[in-house]
């Protein structure tokens, strides 16, 4: 809380220098555009992975839906829930070393330490799950994972919000799925 707070003091007071273009409307320090590109897709991909992950709480109730469709896309979700927070944590790992290293002086750097601190987090809790059984275990690592939208929201906007759209659209949509895919009762 305390980087996002100063996060926007330093936006409000100006505080942060901001980069300049070099020659030729390079990026700052040398970097390419096309590299800085590539490190935002890898941190748009880590918040498509952290939904996808996210996606399995709700379809942890489905796995003996009577529609056939839920069920095996509850049984994928399961599988792949654990790859996809990992990858989330890896990807985001090397998002924002590589804006560590280049722009640290970005006003975005704060909102996404703390994005990055509540990902681990979650993470500690994801790998903790099955070693420390009991219920607090789970319920922290869910509402870590809720904790998590917002500082996304805040540090990615756009991208976020469109993804964190989809997933509400998945959410709701699961019981319209289930009773268009239902077996009809002969």
């Amino acid at each position: 809380m305390l980087l996002i707070a100063y996060s926007f003091y330093a936006q409000a007071n100006g505080t942060h220098p901001q980069p300049s273009s070099g020659a030729g409307g390079l990026p700052p320090q040398g970097g390419r555009k096309e590299d800085l590109e590539l490190f935002k897709w890898l941190g748009t991909m880590a918040v498509v992975c952290g939904a996808v992950s996210f996606s399995w709480v709700r379809f942890k109730k489905k796995l003996k839906s009577s529609s056939l469709p839920v069920q095996k896309l509850g049984k994928l979700l399961h599988r792949i829930h654990q790859f996809m927070g990992w990858t989330a944590l890896a990807l985001i790992l090397v998002h924002g070393a590589y804006y560590l290293i280049t722009r640290l002086q970005d006003d975005k750097i704060f909102t996404g330490l703390a994005a990055f601190l509540i990902l681990l987090t979650l993470a500690g809790y994801g790998w903790l799950i099955k070693r420390v059984r009991n219920k607090w275990m789970r319920k922290a690592h869910f509402f870590l994972s809720l904790l998590w939208v917002p500082f996304l929201l805040l540090h990615a906007g756009g991208s976020a919000i469109l993804i964190t759209a989809i997933t509400a659209m998945v959410w709701v949509g699961i019981p319209f799925l289930e009773k268009w895919t239902q077996p009809k009762a002969v």
